[in-house]
Parts: C-alpha cells; structure tokens; sequence
C-alpha cells in the first residue's frame, strides 16, 4: 500500500518535477463522489468547477465506472486498423441521440476542434467549390477552443498565443455577441468563407453569454452564405446550461458540433464531432485519425456517460438548479461582488477587485470554508458544480459563497 505524504509534499513534488503550465489552488485532492470531494487529510469540499464541466455526472458515477471496468477487463485498444465490437454500438446511439447522420470519434476537445476546422475547410474545396487554400474561417474574440498551435492561431488572448508563431492562416475574428460583424465579414468575403465556429457560451471568457437570438441570427447568415455553422460544445454540452446543447435554448441545429469533457463522465479523454454525411463524408480513408479514437473502453464510457445524463434528466435538473443558484447569489451583498450570469449550472461571479484582494483570494477562501472554484482572469470566479446537485446541496453551498463574500 502506497504511504500517504503529507499535502505540501505533493504540491512540492509537483513543482519540482513537473511542468509550470498550470497555477492550481494549494489544495491536494484522493477522493471524488457525486458533488464532492475529499483532499488527502479527509477534508470534504463542494466540488464547483466540476473539472471544467467534465463531471457533470459527478464524479466516479457507478454505472460510467463500471462500464469503464467491465470493458478493461475485456478489451481496451484495437486502434482503427480493425473493427471492434464497441465502436459500432456507440455511434448508432450517439449520432440518434444527438440528431445527427454521423459521429466522428477523437479523445480530447482540442481534437475535435481541430478535426472541425479540418472537415470545415474540406467541404469548403469539395462542396462550396473554393480555390484551394483560400478557405476563411470566422472565429470570435475571447474564445477559448484548446491549446494547440492552430487553435491558438484563433485566440485573442496573449497568454494562449504569445511567443508560440508562426500561427496558422486562415482565420477572421470579429466581436463576440455581433451579429452585424459577421454580416460584414460574410458580405465582404462569404464566397472564401467555409464556417463560423463559436461557442454559444463563452467559458473561458468569464461565462459571457451572448444576448437572445444571437445564435440563432448567425446561423441564418451563414445558411444565407452557404456557410457551415459550427458549434464548440465541449463545455456547454451534455445538459451542462440546462438542454442537451447549449444551441438548443434557441433552436438551433449547427451543421457541426464538437463534444467533449462530459461524454465520458470525467474517467478519460473522449471527445467528438458530430456531422450530417454531405460534411463528414469529405473526409475518407487515410485521411484523418487517431489511433485512440473510438476506442473500446471509450465507446462503453461514453454509452453510459450519455444514459445517466438522458436517464437521470440532468439537463432539466441543471435548468432548475441555475435559476435558483443566480436568484440565492444575486442577493449578495458585498463590496467585492458585481453581478451574477451564465445558464443552467455554468455561471461566473464577477467581483470587484479592491484593497488587494481578486477572485483568486476569494477563491482560497472559499476553498478554506469548504467550496472549490477557480478565477479565470483577475475577476471573474466560475461556478459550475456537478448536474447531480440537490436543492438541499446548492443551498448550503450558496450559504458558504454568500458568507465568504460578506466576510471579506
């Protein structure tokens, strides 16, 4: 049995031997069930990042741990040289589950960002007809859609992009929340364009979430275009702001969605793109790939991932438990709080940084009553417990978060 260290011992060692790509809370966590979490001196904490809305199953759910160990005991890996028995199974239920004629299966949401862009410009040559590498892509400011050298190609954050050019081509930013940008651009260049790819919440942005219609508006523009809609859903996704995708608040039908984090309940990377056959079946054999992508043990997870959201109704719990949080946090009264926003069970605190303290102390103190969360920028604190949550749960939850704030 491996001897447990003292809780500095683990951060130091982290420090030491591991890369300084990430600035956590100085808490060390052992243990994960439903909203909770435990760190490794037994000190139980609300879970309210959720692992970057990747556990909103909560966390180590039964039936997506069992299906994970019941299929590692089987089989785990085959790459895409051979047909398994599970891949099969799993895309029939997605792509009904979703709506759409095919799935296309990668492992982390960078990934399926990245084979979005490509099948994107791939329809563009194939279908639209655009002269080869002329194909746009329109993008928004603030977005935030992984880590890689393309993807940071699109931000218009520093510290995603700064020192990593040369950035890759063929990208058009306009302003988040600006339907009369994008009709610019698409009157300007919409023969060149291919797609629009937008989150139809902004996560890492500080939960910014566009006014009414919005997305409903930029869809109609790019059908007017000939343009794909495309929607990055890997956060908002899988019942996270209160529908099955976040599209769905107003209607729309993207002509292509990437999912991620959630469609494995938070046991390992799975993620992927869900496109009718004129869009996905540009892309042939030998053509684009991963050699886990689809994997056995993935395809089992993501089943069961997908069933405990439809069956335990997740969606409409975090509806219900969003409006309640947002009322209970509104009421708020403190120097140091703004205003709350978001949809469902994505939300953000915005506060007022004075007398030296930003939501990065408000965040330690929330972790020392009890409550995990994390700033994103100098003032803006995400909320976003496990969809698993009971009224009971996020009451006392908010208790502690209305006490901190008060107290500071």
């Amino acid at each position: 049995m491996t001897k447990r260290r003292p809780a500095a011992e683990y951060i130091v060692l982290e420090e030491k031997y591991g890369a300084h790509n990430y600035h956590p809370l100085p808490v060390v966590l052992e243990k994960g069930e439903g909203i909770f979490v435990w760190d490794v001196d037994g000190k139980r904490y609300f879970d309210f990042l959720s692992a970057y809305s990747a556990v909103n199953q909560g966390h180590c759910h039964p039936k997506i741990v069992e299906a994970l160990c019941t299929q590692a005991r089987k089989l785990c890996l085959t790459s895409r040289a051979f047909y398994n028995d599970c891949l099969g199974p799993y895309e029939e239920m997605a792509t009904r589950f979703f709506g759409y004629d095919r799935l296309l299966p990668m492992n982390s949401g960078a990934e399926a960002v990245e084979t979005a862009l490509k099948l994107a410009r791939r329809w563009g040559y194939k279908v639209k007809g655009i002269p080869e590498n002329e194909a746009l892509i329109v993008v928004c400011e603030g977005n935030f859609h992984g880590r890689t050298i393309t993807v940071v190609s699109m931000s218009s954050d520093p510290e995603s992009f700064s020192r990593y050019g040369p950035f890759t081509p063929g990208f058009i930013q306009i302003p988040y929340d600006d339907v009369e940008a994008l009709r610019k651009v698409l009157d300007r260049e919409g023969d060149r364009v291919c797609a629009m790819l937008v989150e139809p919440v902004q996560g890492e942005a500080g939960v910014y979430v566009p006014e009414d219609g919005y997305l409903r508006a930029c869809y109609a523009l790019c059908h007017a275009h000939n343009v794909l809609f495309v929607a990055d859903e890997v956060q908002t996704g899988l019942g996270r702001t209160g529908r099955l995708l976040a599209c769905d608040h107003e209607g729309v039908r993207p002509d292509m969605v990437t999912i991620g984090k959630a469609l494995s309940g938070g046991t390992l990377p799975v993620s992927a793109v869900l496109a009718d056959d004129e869009v996905m079946l540009t892309i042939g054999p030998g053509e684009h790939g991963s050699t886990f992508g689809g994997f056995p043990l993935a395809d089992k997870v993501a089943m069961a991932a997908l069933e405990v959201i439809r069956d335990e109704r997740l969606a409409e719990n975090a509806d219900r438990m969003g409006a309640i949080f947002r009322e209970e946090i509104s009421k708020i009264r403190s120097p140091y709080y703004k205003y709350v926003r978001g949809k469902g069970l994505l939300n953000a605190v915005v506060t007022e940084p004075k007398d030296d303290i930003e939501a990065w102390d408000i965040c330690l103190a929330l972790a020392e009553k009890g409550l995990l969360a994390k700033p994103t920028h100098r003032h803006i604190i995400r909320f976003a417990p496990p969809l698993v949550i009971t009224e009971e749960q996020l009451r006392e939850a908010i208790a502690v978060i209305q006490d901190v704030f008060e107290s500071l």
